[in-house]
Formats: structure tokens, sequence, C-alpha cells
């Protein structure tokens, strides 16, 4: 049973919803998942040991938000090189900050993410049937990823 950490930032309650159907994912595919705001994360020992690591983050204003930056700096503490790693986000207009979590997630911390890519949903879609489906197929490909 691998254990992972879905770390997120909400700041309408939405990107924290998609990080409660992840990590129901996770757990159908029999697999510890621990929910927690990147805010509450004082230091990188609170987040060392796990076999992998989601991230969620809304888009605002065509970025990703400030606290989810300086939590990445403190991921870049971790010897992350080989861990399991996705992204997701949730977004009105645009999308951006899934991709860029990703991409730092695969290039900087030379993580082996899914291959699915980042999960971005926009904001209508998460509370429906099919938004639900998909971040619960993305916690499912995770814990796959995994293994067991």
């Amino acid at each position: 049973m691998g254990k992972v950490v879905v770390a997120y930032i909400s700041r309408t309650g939405n990107t924290e919803k998609m990080a409660q159907y992840i990590a129901e994912g996770i757990r159908i595919g029999g697999h510890t998942a621990d929910l927690k705001k990147v805010t509450s994360i004082k230091n990188e020992k609170e987040i060392e040991g796990y076999d992998g690591y989601i991230l969620g983050c809304p888009t605002y204003h065509r970025d990703m938000t400030a606290a989810m930056k300086t939590f990445l700096f403190l991921m870049e503490k971790l010897n992350l090189t080989g861990k399991i790693g996705g992204a997701f986000c949730s977004y009105t207009h645009s999308g951006e900050s899934g991709p860029m979590i990703y991409d730092t997630l695969q290039h900087v911390f030379k993580m082996d993410t899914v291959d699915l890519g980042s999960l971005n949903l926009k904001e209508q879609v998460i509370d429906t049937q099919d938004g639900m489906r998909a971040c619960q197929e993305y916690g499912k490909a995770v814990g796959q990823k995994i293994g067991a």
C-alpha cells in the first residue's frame, strides 16, 4: 500500500473539492491519501516520506497562487527524484496553473509524473458526475503508477 499526499490551495472551495475526489480515487485504488492545505505545511519534514505527491491550485490571473509558488520552493528541499507526481487545477477562463505545477514536478524535481498530464477542470464541471469521476480516475491513475 502506497502513501500519497494531496496538497492544495483553494480560494473558493473548488480546488479543495477536486482534492477530496482525487483522494477518494487513491483510496479506491487501495492506497492511503492525506489531504493537506499548502498554507498549513510549515516545513518539508511534514511532507517527507510519501510515495506520491499530487498538487492542486486554482488558476488566478493566468498563474498559480503565491502560496503554491512558496510551497514549491519548500518542496525543493526534498529529494523527489523518481517519486510519483501529479498536478491539478480549477479555473474559470484559462487553466495555466496545473500545467505549470506539472512541468515543475517533471523537469525541476525530476519526478515520475502520471502519464495523463495535469488534470484541469472548469469550475462549473467540478460538482458534476463527470467532474467527480475525472478526479477519481486521476487519483486511481496515480495509485496504479505506485503499484500494489
